[in-house]
């Protein structure tokens, strides 16, 4: 196995770390077993252009009842390559995140901020022929969320690739520069060092649309030794 298609474990978050503690829990204790794929995992599903709605990539749009939602309007971005740098095409990208005030939509989430009625908060889109992906939304409040003494998660936005089949779905989080809450966030900081930094976007003024939103830049690497960091629980 070559250097450019071994997966480097020292690129992604370790199954327990005691500063995170939910990963105690459901972290598993003995080692994996490795399980040979079923032809249906490697050959399907397929996502094609007609599970996509026209407004499924816009999330500012897409939840609209009765008007804008609030907050501030940024544009998301990038392209989904794999381990030797070339694009990922027509694959599917899900994202999902807190509204403006730091909550989401869902009954397990009973953060004392507002619900936003015009924001759903969830979107999806296909790659194109580069491998690219665009969001428009609403750039996620930090919320609190329990794991020790006032902690508070930084601004992210989850996202979740399914690459080719559904057997190689994957699950990451995308954060903002120069938060402050980064150093202090159990879940970044469990990632290794050296690899934090491809979970940050960064600002883009190429990108920003005058007049409307900000634009940021987030890559994402499926496996390989400069993967992205992906949720392993």
């Amino acid at each position: 196995m070559s250097k450019m298609s071994r997966r480097s474990w020292a690129s992604n978050p370790s199954y327990i770390d005691e500063r995170y503690k939910s990963t105690i829990l459901r972290g598993p204790l003995k080692s994996l077993v490795a399980i040979d794929p079923e032809l249906a995992e490697l050959t399907g599903p397929a996502f094609g252009a007609e599970v996509i709605g026209p407004l499924d990539h816009d999330l500012t749009r897409n939840g609209q009842v009765n008007g804008e939602p609030i907050g501030e309007r940024i544009v998301v971005t990038g392209r989904v390559l794999d381990v030797h740098g070339n694009a990922i095409p027509r694959t599917l990208v899900e994202v999902w995140q807190a509204n403006a005030a730091g909550r989401y939509v869902h009954k397990k989430d009973q953060h004392n901020a507002p619900l936003d009625p015009n924001f759903l908060g969830a979107g999806r889109c296909l790659t194109d022929a580069e491998g690219r992906y665009r969001f428009y939304t609403i750039r996620p409040g930090a919320y609190p969320w329990g794991n020790h003494y006032n902690a508070w998660r930084p601004n992210h936005i989850h996202f979740s690739l399914f690459g080719p089949t559904i057997a190689t779905r994957l699950v990451t989080q995308m954060y903002f520069p120069g938060d402050p809450l980064l150093a202090f966030d159990p879940i970044f900081e469990s990632v290794p060092e050296a690899a934090r930094s491809r979970l940050v976007s960064d600002f883009s003024l190429d990108v920003t649309e005058e007049g409307f939103a900000l634009g940021y830049v987030f890559d994402i690497v499926l496996r390989g030794f400069a993967s992205t960091p992906m949720e392993v629980d």
